[in-house]
Parts: structure tokens; sequence; C-alpha cells
């Protein structure tokens, strides 16, 4: 987005009314935050993405281009490159050649004339491998003794390379020297396949050296991984000339690591996934993934299950879903790795939103999250109920844009890592530069919040003790002054007895409780290539170009916390959506803010507060904002809760959708029924945009601990 510059005059009364409050709280004994405002590193937000493809698994791009299109075309600070887990035939780290076939190579409407598939640019599947150029080319063609340099398991023609050897010998030599040339953080991960399950956004950092860091540095130890616990890899070569071993130090299951291949596999099911003949195998697999990352790199590692409500629920003899046992089965197994999930999946522009069919958990996305998250009450919260560190993620899960080429703007599929969703996580780096440790450090700290459309772009959330030496409005206006003044330099409050997003607040019962919040809504356009009125909103009178979208409202939702449950008790700890082990009853809307309760500050800034009085019990606060009001038709109900996103486009794709585009810029790709075009694809997406925030929580001193959060 663009944006007009900050009003100075403004920002320095900001940062005099902050100071005043520092001095004003410093009196507050009862209440600690999770570390003192003066030995916290200082830091600042910065956005990034860590789940997308190449040719290297099932995307469309070569290495370089995914990278140049993130970093650099869509500014993202830091990325992680994480294809699939298995094989490929295709070789990824070849460029495409031209790089930019046009110029310039964003900004593309559909064509009907070009030299690739009718469009003047390459098609959805890349630079065609019959130019004999690109990443579309098999690495047996392109590798200097062919078929002799694919090492491991495998006769098929042409011969697939395992992803470990993709990732140890090529993958990431091309992203240290990407990483070094934007001068931005950028280094490999793997979207695994998880045994028992589908997905999860992995990384194992250690031997890596993104920049600002020098030297040759090494992805050993996720090659390592991926050869290990990824149930597509059925290679039993141990990683040839590396003669690796699975085994965990001490672990009991080291029982069924299989003597060839030295991993988890049984005869017939070499990837060790769950079986009718082996029920459960693959989830014990994956809890030992993340017992041997713990082991192996305890704290450069981490486990993110990925669109994780997409393949339905658990099924102890298939590779389906996650129940809410196995993630507190990971998140018990290794808390500093386990601590997150993916519940806003990528795919945002296709049809089914997220690639979510009706048969998955919770029956598919509600304003483009799934269900574990977008429904209040839930597994996340749930978990949040327990006191633990889980927090929200969200990807582009980037493979191809559908029918469109790479550089057209228009979409049916995927959106570029950067265009549409952003996880901003606070990094404390001081004065030094950002690195891929720190990034880590953010990741886990749970100090982070999602944006899709840039519906904002700045965000201060904290919770503080009231001074009662002082009048409480006084008391709130400063302590919004100072989020206000946080929001300014894309930081954070930084006072003791407040705590943020991640943290716990430690207060005496009876103590009053001040909820601060401020915001951007970013002022100009965002990515959109749209100029023409939202759809969605035109339903309620209300005309906003879908390249200009404002935020609506805001939600405080809460809930309490009543500490961690014990796996003994299997009736609260493991079940499905719905089940009572997956639901805090207790999670409720807590305050609704919008433009009639909060303030209008220059430069899009949004501030505004909520009082707790005379708090009894440990409890958590989260967020969650939108562009649109409640009641919207077919998007949101009457207290503001987004509606399933089949309501705007059907399942059935031959029947009319339910929120026409009638305006005559609307595009040609829309489903289109008896000459009418009705909200879908990427239309919907820009439509309907959502904020998350991750949880703040309260310990009530001689009540209920939150242990999951220091």
């Amino acid at each position: 987005m663009f944006q007009r510059p900050a009003n100075q005059n403004t920002l320095r009364d900001v940062a005099l009314a902050a100071s005043a409050l520092c001095a004003a709280m410093s009196v507050i004994v009862p209440a600690v935050a999770a570390e003192k405002a003066a030995t916290k590193p200082a830091g600042t937000y910065v956005s990034g993405d860590f789940h997308n493809h190449t040719t290297c698994s099932d995307g469309a791009l070569s290495l370089q281009r995914l990278v140049d299109r993130s970093v650099n075309a869509y500014s993202l600070d830091w990325f992680v490159q994480a294809d699939h887990g298995g094989s490929s035939a295709r070789n990824c780290t070849l460029r495409e050649d031209p790089f930019e076939p046009v110029a310039p190579a964003l900004g593309l409407s559909n064509s009907s004339t070009g030299p690739y598939g009718g469009t003047v640019t390459y098609p959805s599947g890349g630079q065609p491998a019959s130019t004999g150029k690109g990443p579309n080319q098999s690495w047996q063609s392109t590798l200097p003794n062919g078929v002799a340099d694919i090492k491991g398991d495998g006769t098929a023609n042409p011969k697939r390379m395992w992803r470990w050897q993709e990732i140890k010998e090529f993958q990431y030599p091309v992203l240290e020297a990407e990483s070094r040339k934007h001068n931005k953080p950028v280094w490999i991960g793997l979207e695994t396949n998880n045994p028992g399950h589908e997905h999860t956004s992995t990384t194992i950092l250690t031997g890596q050296l993104p920049w600002p860091k020098t030297g040759n540095g090494n992805a050993n130890l996720m090659a390592q991984f991926e050869y290990c616990f990824d149930r597509s890899d059925t290679d039993t070569s141990r990683g040839a000339e590396n003669q690796w071993d699975c085994s965990v130090a001490g672990s009991p299951n080291n029982n069924l690591i299989d003597p060839v291949s030295r991993k988890i596999a049984k005869a017939g099911n070499l990837g060790g996934g769950n079986s009718a003949a082996n029920p459960d195998l693959g989830h014990i697999k994956s809890v030992e993934a993340v017992k041997w990352m713990n082991e192996k790199a305890p704290n450069t590692s981490f486990y993110v299950p990925a669109h994780l409500e997409r393949a339905g629920v658990y099924s102890p003899t298939g590779n389906r879903g996650f129940n809410i046992e196995h993630l507190r089965n990971f998140n018990n197994a290794a808390p500093r790795i386990a601590f997150g999930f993916e519940s806003m999946p990528g795919h945002q522009a296709q049809e089914d939103r997220g690639g979510y069919g009706t048969g998955a958990a919770g029956g598919g996305t509600f304003g483009g999250s799934g269900a574990y998250a977008g429904l209040v009450g839930g597994v996340w919260d749930a978990l949040l109920g327990e006191g633990r560190n889980w927090w929200f993620f969200a990807s582009s899960d980037y493979h191809n844009r559908g029918s469109f080429g790479a550089d057209q703007r228009e979409t049916n599929s995927d959106f570029f890592p950067g265009e549409y969703t952003k996880d901003h996580v606070m990094v404390r780096k001081g004065k030094g530069d950002l690195t891929a440790e720190g990034i880590i450090d953010g990741l886990r700290s749970g100090n982070s919040y999602v944006a899709n459309g840039d519906v904002i772009d700045r965000l201060s959330f904290v919770v503080c003790t009231a001074n009662p030496g002082l009048p409480f409005k006084a008391n709130q206006a400063l302590v919004e002054k100072a989020a206000a003044n946080a929001i300014a330099n894309k930081g954070e409050v930084r006072i003791d007895g407040c705590a943020t997003m991640g943290e716990k607040l430690v207060a005496r019962p009876g103590a009053d409780l001040i909820v601060a919040v401020a915001v951007r809504d970013p002022q100009g356009k965002n990515n959109s290539p749209y100029s023409f009125p939202n759809p969605s909103l035109k339903q309620v009178g209300i005309t906003q170009p879908l390249d200009k979208p404002e935020l609506d409202h805001i939600d405080l939702i809460g809930g309490l916390v009543t500490g961690y449950v014990s796996p003994s008790d299997t009736a609260r700890y493991a079940g499905p959506i719905g089940s009572d082990a997956a639901s805090n009853k207790s999670t409720k809307i807590l305050k609704v803010f919008n433009k009639t309760n909060w303030t209008a500050g220059n430069d899009g800034v949004r501030t505004m507060s909520y009082r707790v009085p005379a708090v009894k019990a440990s409890q958590y606060m989260r967020l969650r904002g939108t562009n649109l009001p409640a009641a919207t038709p077919f998007e949101t109900d009457a207290q503001g809760n987004p509606l399933s996103d089949w309501e705007v486009s059907p399942v059935d794709q031959t029947v009319k959708g339910n929120v026409p585009c009638a305006d005559a810029a609307c595009p040609a790709h829309m489903r289109t029924v008896a000459g009418v075009k009705y909200s879908s694809f990427d239309v919907a997406a820009w439509s309907d945009l959502w904020f998350y925030s991750n949880p703040v929580f309260v310990e009530v001193i001689n009540g209920v601990k939150v242990a999951g959060v220091k």
C-alpha cells in the first residue's frame, strides 16, 4: 500500500504522553508482564511468509522467481521457501529465460495473443519445458551426468530426485545466494507431508547462513528431517553417502524403526503413515518428528500444521486432518517448536476458498479462515483456554495463478507471498540487522498478527493494570496514547505493568485492567487489481473500491483460562471439532470497536480501549477485524461473525452465486450464470478481508496459572 507521511507534531505529542504514562504507571507493583520494559530488547514488526512452492514440488516457478516476487515485487522482509517433501522430476534451480518475459512484469491483464498459451507472458504452468529453458525441465536432462547424478531409490524415467537431495545439494545454495542478493533473510524450510495427517510447515535453520551471515552454510539437518519424517519420502537409501539414522535418543518408539531405511516404516508402508494394518502409526511418527527437532535444533526449528482443517477430521487408518489432541500432543512434546497453526490457509482465490471442500473440518472456510480459529469458542479458544502457547499464523501457499500467468494480476487460484496475506512478526533486533534467528524467535514468542488485503498494516495491542492513584479516564487516555505511539514506530508498548501479544500480565485479584488497541488502516491502494466497488458492500449501500478497503470494526474476544488438560482425561483431551474437548464455552465477544467508539487519527490510525473492572479470573483476550459490517448478507451474521464462504459462492458451480457483480469492470473469469456475474475467485477474496491478532493472557495471583506463557 501507499501511505501518506505521518503527522510529526502528533507523534511528538504522543511520545510525550507515553513518557508521562511510564512515570505514572511505574508505581504499580502488584502486576508484572513477561519482562520489564527496560530489559526487553527493542524490536519492530516485520512481514513475511513461510509456506509456498516451486517446480521442486508442485509449483510453477523457479526458486529465483518466487523469491523475487516475494521480497522484491511485494516487499516482504523475510521469506522461507518450503516445497513439499517426497520427490520431483523438475529442476527448480534453473531460472526462467527470459527472467522477465514482459515489461512491466506485474500489472498485466488477460490477453488473447502471445507466444505462450494465448497470453503475453508465461502461462499458468510456467515457462514450457519445450523451450529447452527454465525450471520445468527435468533433473535428468539438465544435470551433467544425467540419471547418474540422482541419488537414492527410484526407477522412473525421467528419474525423480528425492527432496532430501534437492534441499541439501541444489536448493540451499541457490537460496543462500538469493538471500544475499536481496539483503534479506531468505532460507529453506519444508511443507512436510505428515505421517498420519496432511501437511505441516517446518524449518530447521541450524547450518544455514542466510543474509546477513557470510560464508558457506548448509541445510543438512533440514534434508535429513525430510528423509526421516516425510511420509512421501519412501527412499530407503539412508541418504546415500549420508547414512542417516532417524532415531530419537531414549525414545521408546525407536523399536518402530525399520532396520534398512533406519526410519519409522513398515512393509508396504515405507512412509510410515496411518493405515488399516498400522493404525495411528503416522501420528506416532509425527510426534517423533517434533521430538527429533527438539533434540537436534531446539532453538532454530518450528513445526506449524498447515491448512489443518482441509483434509477433514483425523482418521487412525488414513492420513487426513488434525484433531485437537494431536495439536496438544505436539505442543506437549516440544512447546518451543510446535507452537501454532496455519488456520488461515493459502489458495484464497480458489472457488473453494483455501481449497477447503465441504468435507473439511467445519465444512469450509469462514472469512478465509478455517473453522478451528474462525469460529469463536472452537479449537483455538480451547487451546488458549488451557493457557497454551498456541499461536495463529497464515500463509500464501503459492503454487500458481490458476488459468492466469504468473505475471498477470488476476488469479483464480493463489496469491503471491506478500500480495494478499502477511504474517507481521515482532523481531527484537535492537540496533542490529534483521536475522533468521530473530524471526524464528519472534514467531515462537506469539507477538505477531496476520492481515489479509492490508485491511490493517500496523497493530498495537496491550493489556495494562490501571494505576489506582490516577483517575481511570486519565489512565485510559495515556495507555491509548502509548499504543498510538507504538504504531508510529511499527513497535510495541514498552511499559512495566503492561503485556502485549504472546505475553501474560500477572495481576492481583480486584485490579482494574485497561485493554488498549491502536491500528493503522493504511491510506491508499492495496494490491488488488480491481477498482470497482466491493460487491458485498454494495448489498448494504456502501460504495467502496476493492483496492481501497476500509476497516469497519474490530472484535475484542476473550475467554477463561482453566489450565492444561491431562491426556488421561480423554473426554476433555481428545475429540473432533464441536466436541467438549475442542471447545471453550466461556469464549465470547467482549467488545466491538468501530467508528462510533474509536478515535480516528491522522494517517489512518484508530485508537480504542476497554475496561476490565476488578479482574477475578485468569483469562486471555484476542482481536479480529474486518472491512465488512455485521449483517452483511452472505458474509457476516448479526454479531459480525464470518459466515461460511460457501454462502457467497455455492458449492454447485452450475448455479448462480449469491452476490452479483454488476459493474462493467467485473472480470470475465467470475462465476457467470444466465449472463450475470457473481462474486467469486479473487474478487470474493478482495471483498472479504480479515485480520487476527495473537492473544494477551492475564494470570490472576492465586488463580489458575497460565503455564504455557512466560
